[in-house]
């Protein structure tokens, strides 16, 4: 089961104002929240009772007990919140906590049938298109580079108009990968369907089982993001989806040996490069 620090976190960036100002309160002192009452929370907020109420239904949980329940079965060092203040050496743990637990998360909750999915589609693809937009653009162009350098044919385009047209000339023996942290982008949603239309699978990596990117893909890999509080509000991290994508580039390696000979002769044309 996801430890409901995790899953407030996925939700915040969809939360209403409201939500938002509970949350806030809940992750800065998860472990101060389980001795409050349902009105202190509401107070220490700035929101009433009744809203509290509702941000428990829209997590899912039955009630305030049940959210302070929750938030007890949370160890102490799962409970980080990014928050940047002056001392650098306390932000640089809980940064670098936040980061294991996105890492940790993402891995463990990978089944073996889904990884084994992906890796069978990646292997039998003629084509390899990566999309993405945004900050998780560089992700796309990492696994591009990583897929090339196993003799796995994949590519890429920052411009929307260039990428779906490259969708237009592929077909059903290639595939199709995007990366969304959200998984709401509309124009990937767009290049999707004509993808699909195609014959063409599509694999997508979103922290969100729900989104329509998740839900309309024909194989979803799911990241586990934890949205991080710097300066107020900061709601991005590529962590989780670089992850997924090293993951797979390392399984690919481990299932066929001949991939090393194929780095190595890469590496060796570009040892020039460097002084």
């Amino acid at each position: 089961m996801q430890n409901i620090i995790d899953i407030i976190y996925n939700k915040l960036p969809h939360m209403s104002v409201t939500d938002k100002k509970i949350a806030k309160v809940v992750l800065k002192q998860p472990q101060a929240v389980i001795d409050y009452t349902i009105s202190q929370l509401a107070q220490q907020s700035g929101v009433s009772d009744a809203s509290v109420s509702r941000f428990c239904k829209n997590l899912n949980i039955d009630g305030f007990h049940q959210l302070k329940t929750r938030l007890a079965q949370v160890s102490d060092d799962e409970n980080v919140s990014v928050t940047i203040d002056d001392d650098i050496q306390k932000s640089l743990k809980n940064i670098s906590s936040n980061k294991t637990i996105e890492i940790t998360n993402t891995l463990k909750n990978l089944t073996t049938e889904q990884i084994g999915t992906a890796l069978k589609l990646i292997k039998k693809a003629r084509l390899i298109q990566v999309v993405a937009e945004g900050n998780t653009y560089p992700v796309a162009i990492d696994a591009v580079y990583k897929f090339n350098q196993i003799g796995m044919l994949a590519f890429s385009d920052m411009a929307a108009e260039t990428s779906i047209a490259q969708t237009l000339n592929m077909n059903q023996t290639d595939i199709m990968i995007i990366i969304s942290n959200s998984g709401e982008s509309k124009s990937l949603m767009k290049q999707l369907v004509v993808a699909q239309k195609k014959g063409i699978k599509v694999i997508s990596i979103t922290n969100r089982d729900d989104s329509p990117i998740a839900q309309k893909s024909n194989l979803h890999l799911k990241t586990y993001v934890r949205e991080q509080i710097f300066q107020s509000e900061y709601y991005f991290s590529r962590i989780a989806a670089s992850t997924m994508i090293e993951a797979i580039f390392l399984l690919l390696i481990g299932q066929d040996k001949q991939t090393l000979n194929k780095i190595s002769r890469h590496e060796e044309l570009i040892s020039d490069r460097k002084i």
